[in-house]
């Protein structure tokens, strides 16, 4: 959750915004084994939607503004979250790939 390595917890998972590092600076763990494919995207794009509408339904129904500030408004508020979502779930997903392949390093 922290966006470490999931070996040592000390590196950085990531070498930009969304892109996972080829390997860890502290312990040299080589990530690439570990792609988490579109695995996050489906899970982000499942969360955003059960999150994201029935706070535009309820803004809809309970305050009626004009179709601008729904323009306005959930734009942001969806990219902002599918990017911090995205951080999450890539790196839940890398560490969980893995621990379930710990003995391939392990031997």
């Amino acid at each position: 959750m922290a966006c470490r390595c999931p070996r040592c917890g000390r590196g950085k998972l990531y070498g930009g915004l969304l892109a996972v590092a080829e390997r860890c600076a502290e312990c040299g763990l080589d990530f690439s084994p570990h792609d988490s494919g579109d695995g996050p995207a489906v899970f982000v794009i499942f969360l955003l939607g059960f999150l994201v509408v029935p706070l535009a339904i309820w803004l809809e129904l309970s305050v009626a503004p004009p179709m601008w500030v729904h323009v306005a408004l959930w734009p942001p508020v969806i990219i902002g979250l599918a990017v911090v979502f995205l951080r999450l779930m890539k790196a839940v997903l890398v560490a969980l790939h893995f621990r379930n392949l710990r003995h391939v390093y392990d031997e």
